[in-house]
């Protein structure tokens, strides 16, 4: 540990530059899965947009309660379904998941697969919950 400091300590420009790469590529690479939005930069995309909400929790967490019109796609079948999304190209499609653990990994499929609009809810669920945002129940 002392040496690790003491290497810090004499190479001040070298251990900078790698916290501004290390920051960079954190950066590149969660901007690849769509931009963070919060709860109200989605509800005006719904509303002004007609913005595409995609829900990938399971079935069973979907049924317990989700945003209006939300599409269900649970995270294990976004793969196969993800075709289901090309006649939405044209719209803004955002991805919802629980705490937004899997909205990064979701949002690179759906730009493999050519939508050119994808967004992310930053928090997932628990962020539209806590902003006290009302939820459909099946």
């Amino acid at each position: 540990m002392a040496q690790l400091l003491e290497f810090i300590g004499n190479h001040p420009l070298l251990v900078g530059s790698l916290v501004a790469l290390i920051t960079a590529l954190v950066f590149t690479e969660m901007r690849k899965g769509g931009q963070n939005i919060s709860s109200q930069q989605l509800t005006q995309l719904v509303n002004q947009q007609g913005a595409i909400v995609v829900d990938v929790r399971e079935k069973a967490d979907y049924n317990k309660g989700h945003i209006v019109d939300s599409i269900s796609m649970p995270f294990a079948k976004v793969k196969e379904r993800v075709a289901e999304l090309n006649k939405h190209k044209d719209k803004p499609v955002v991805i919802i998941d629980a705490q937004g653990q899997h909205a990064g990994m979701v949002g690179k499929q759906f730009k493999e697969a050519g939508l050119q609009q994808v967004l992310r809810l930053r928090g997932g669920l628990s962020t539209w919950t806590a902003d006290g945002l009302p939820l459909v129940k099946k």
